[in-house]
């Protein structure tokens, strides 16, 4: 399919000023908002930057990335963002869903600090390419749910970003969260970051894991509600529910997925195909609140609905020790006041 003339012509336009921007803000200053890779953003630098040593790293593209030291000034994507967060890291600047319409924080960035990182966009298709050249980056970071597509990189501005600083991408999809927080943290390490805080939050993860076995006799169905669909989401798409399921918990599997695989869309009206002790309801703000959920009648008339087994799923959680030991307690003590059902 041709391209439209305004999206082609905007996209030329913008690799055309590209040279004259890098020029512009090699000139200034590099006084503005850094990045650093230690726990506290007034901490030291990593030892490899200052020891001017050289860095390499490997994506999940297959891709190697080398810099002559470790990069210090890191632009995420809010969910990388806050996994980096947690392990030390501090990005300059932040793009995907950070900001809420009433200003405050989106559960997507966790722990950023969003009055300390700029942003470069909020809503999909949206990234200032301006902003970000100026920034004068030299790492960005996102997930991946397809491979060699990064979350919230617009395709209409990838070759321009892709030419201003090396990219990096962690997969989603297929893996475990243990092996995204693994890779996370094996970044995080690799910039210098001192780990404060993590070996206590890993042993709470470990904890709360070891307990999900507990429950395997319970049923558990996790969806999405929009206004006229119910989705059911398949288990083996989303790294926290493999978790779930690999550390024994009976999670339902649909009997059909979309295209895609991530989900099977349901009318409200067969909102009772799948039987279920405990229904777990997605979180983000894109989802319907329970309240909205229970308005549709064959939603309301489900068992666990009605026995009050229906629970927060933090589909954003932080790929992090602490953002999962958060997830993970929350979880446990929810199924600890549930049963079996007739």
């Amino acid at each position: 399919m041709t391209e439209p003339v305004l999206a082609r012509r905007g996209f030329l336009g913008a690799a055309a000023g590209l040279a004259a921007a890098l020029a512009l803000a090699a000139c200034g200053s590099g006084s503005g908002t850094g990045a650093t890779t230690t726990g506290d953003a007034g901490g030291s630098a990593s030892q490899s930057a200052a020891a001017g040593t050289a860095w390499t790293y490997t994506d999940d593209r297959g891709k190697k990335i080398e810099q002559p030291k470790a990069p210090s000034r890191v632009v995420a994507q809010v969910g990388s963002a806050a996994a980096l967060w947690d392990f030390g890291v501090r990005p300059i600047a932040v793009f995907g869903p950070h900001k809420l319409t009433d200003g405050s924080k989106d559960p997507q960035v966790g722990n950023v600090d969003i009055t300390k990182v700029e942003g470069l966009g909020n809503v999909w298709d949206e990234f200032n390419v301006e902003k970000y050249i100026s920034l004068q980056p030299d790492l960005l970071v996102s997930n991946m749910y397809l491979k060699d597509t990064l979350w919230y990189v617009p395709e209409k501005s990838k070759a321009t970003i892709e030419q201003v600083a090396p990219t990096l991408g962690i997969m989603l999809t297929g893996k475990s969260a243990t092996d995204v927080i693994g890779r996370y943290e094996e970044l995080a390490r690799s910039l210098g970051a001192d780990m404060r805080g993590v070996p206590e939050a890993k042993a709470r993860f470990e904890a709360a894991t070891k307990e999900l076995a507990s429950f395997k006799d319970l049923k558990v169905l996790m969806m999405s509600g929009g206004p006229d669909t119910m989705w059911v989401v398949n288990p083996p798409e989303y790294p926290d529910i493999t978790h779930l399921t690999k550390s024994g918990l009976t999670v339902v599997t649909p009997s059909k997925v979309d295209e895609g695989g991530f989900f099977q869309s349901l009318s409200w009206e067969n909102a009772d195909t799948y039987e279920a002790d405990v229904i777990l309801y997605d979180t983000r703000t894109q989802s319907l609140t329970p309240e909205e959920m229970k308005k549709k009648p064959t939603f309301a008339k489900l068992p666990a609905v009605r026995a009050g087994q229906l629970y927060p799923w933090r589909a954003e959680a932080p790929f992090s020790y602490q953002g999962y030991a958060a997830y993970l307690e929350e979880l446990v003590a929810n199924l600890k006041k549930a049963s079996k059902l007739p």
